[in-house]
């Protein structure tokens, strides 16, 4: 048996074992909206195939100066990750709003979130808003009561969540389906924590 056919082997079985794992492996993930004002938060179990939901809610911040706000986020998403215990978190990237002031300030929410989850260790792992509407709709041009729909049939669940919570349960749908896929590939880096 000739040395390169014994690597090849090595890799496909090394490749198999990771596309195993990521398929039978239990996951809790966390998903997050973020917003200066009102940032969503969504709790999914994968285990392998199957999505089940967990809880999900709006952390609001509408009142107080901005850098208050930002503390409200923070400690909000903190309390989150220390009651669910999530192992990975999936988090919306910041889009270009046509006023560059409200792309800042949503890009602050953002860091609030995630450096909420430092302290646990997480990986962390971000998805464009169109590319989360895509794995939960089937369009990246998905309105809102589009992805509040699927969230329910997808979920079998009995209400309706609020819209950036919505959101977030699907930010955590997206990674749940993309992490058997990446594993498989090879790919998907996390942004942060564990690699």
């Amino acid at each position: 048996m000739s040395r390169r056919f014994i690597v090849t082997l090595i890799s496909a079985k090394t490749y198999w074992r990771r596309f195993e794992a990521a398929l039978t492996t239990r996951r809790r993930i966390l998903g997050i909206d973020p917003g200066s004002r009102l940032t969503g938060f969504g709790v999914v179990d994968f285990d392998g195939n199957k999505a089940e939901y967990v809880a999900s809610g709006t952390v609001k911040s509408i009142d107080g100066a901005f850098a208050d706000r930002l503390k409200q986020i923070f400690d909000s998403i903190r309390d989150i990750v220390g009651e669910y215990r999530p192992d990975i978190v999936a988090v919306e990237s910041v889009f270009m709003h046509k006023n560059a002031g409200s792309a800042l300030k949503l890009g602050h929410a953002r860091s609030a979130a995630i450096c909420a989850t430092f302290e646990y260790g997480l990986e962390i792992y971000e998805y464009a808003p169109r590319a989360i509407k895509q794995a939960v709709v089937g369009t990246g041009a998905a309105t809102k009561e589009q992805v509040q729909h699927m969230i329910v049939q997808i979920l079998s669940l009995d209400g309706t969540p609020a819209e950036d919570a919505a959101d977030a349960l699907a930010a955590a749908l997206c990674h749940g389906h993309q992490r058997r896929i990446q594993a498989q590939l090879g790919t998907g880096k996390a942004i942060a924590g564990a690699r």
